[in-house]
């Protein structure tokens, strides 16, 4: 089968916009290719972060992915940082890759404006690190959204660069573009991010969902009930076209431009769409973490089962090389 590598941050609660984004299309997608998932708990320091937390995140990003739908008997799930060979490949792809190729990256870019005073290598480094993520398991294939495009490009141009110098050893890897819908925050002014506390949380219960759903911002032109309104620029709506079917966006769009339907009408809609989804990971969720054995034997498993494969990528990568084994 084709080999796919994903990866997901351990940097909180996971949100809507990494469900619809991600964790949903990589469920799909474990039925039709070879999957690797991995946990990137070195990306995550790449920015501060309350070290006291970063294993309870790990783990409990680990078994997110379990509660949505991941499975190990289709997919190898695992803790990047389990399995040491990803940083040694991209010590190795650093010596390969043009310091231009990696300044020239956008996330770099804004990352840098984001974390001023701590504009570090690793920072800069991490797209190489993720082309490392890739290359290690020889993946063809990388399921992302519009914004990592670039990183995949530059994976490439990493390959080109070492099979050029040392031999055909990796593949150049294809992006598999997500056709999920862009999510909005509940504010209504950028994606959901959990930075922006504008999120609405996968395993939120269904109180705190509907609080944030009924303040939340929607077209601000509609003032009064009566008023029709634009879907095209309503947050809610960004959030109905990834949980609502088409004939209930098609009522959506006619009563909401015809000020047929309120805007509470439409969250109430949506809010019940929410409940059909998320409350069947919710319960999973409660099953794993009353048993976070399960998850960590899945990750331990999912680790020993990538270093075989890392193991002879490292030994071919090293033998090119012509580094000195005894």
């Amino acid at each position: 089968m084709k080999r796919i590598f994903s990866g997901i941050q351990p940097t909180g609660e996971i949100h809507l916009g990494n469900y619809v984004g991600a964790i949903r299309n990589w469920v799909y997608l474990q039925d039709e290719y070879d999957c690797v998932f991995s946990v990137v708990d070195y990306h995550a320091i790449t920015i501060e972060y309350p070290v006291e937390e970063m294993a309870k995140r790990t783990l409990e990003t680990g078994l997110i992915l379990l509660a949505c739908g991941l499975s190990p008997e289709k997919s190898k799930i695992f803790v990047q940082s389990h399995v040491p060979e990803h940083t040694e490949l991209a010590w190795i792809f650093n010596t390969v890759t043009p310091i231009g190729e990696v300044e020239r990256m956008t996330q770099f870019k804004d990352k840098a404006k984001q974390h001023r005073a701590n504009i570090n290598m690793g920072l800069m480094g991490y797209p190489v690190l993720q082309s490392a993520d890739i290359l290690l398991y020889k993946a063809g294939y990388v399921p992302v959204g519009e914004d990592q495009v670039q990183h995949i490009e530059l994976s490439r141009e990493v390959a080109r660069k070492f099979n050029a110098r040392f031999g055909d050893v990796f593949p150049e890897p294809q992006e598999i573009l997500s056709m999920a819908p862009r999510i909005l925050g509940v504010d209504g002014q950028a994606k959901m991010s959990k930075s922006l506390g504008n999120f609405i949380g996968v395993l939120e219960e269904e109180a705190g969902i509907w609080e944030k759903l009924r303040t939340a911002v929607t077209d601000v032109n509609r003032v009064h009930r009566t008023d029709p309104g634009d879907p095209n620029i309503c947050n809610i709506y960004t959030i109905h076209r990834a949980f609502s079917d088409n004939s209930m966006l098609i009522e959506i769009d006619k009563g909401c431009t015809s000020a047929g339907i309120g805007c509470i009408d439409c969250k109430k809609m949506l809010f019940e769409n929410l409940k059909k989804e998320l409350t069947p990971i919710r319960e999973k969720a409660r099953e794993l973490a009353a048993n976070t054995d399960y998850v960590k034997d899945v990750l331990h498993q999912g680790a020993g089962a990538c270093r075989k494969i890392a193991d002879v990528t490292m030994e071919e990568v090293r033998r090119v090389l012509g580094l000195y084994r005894t």
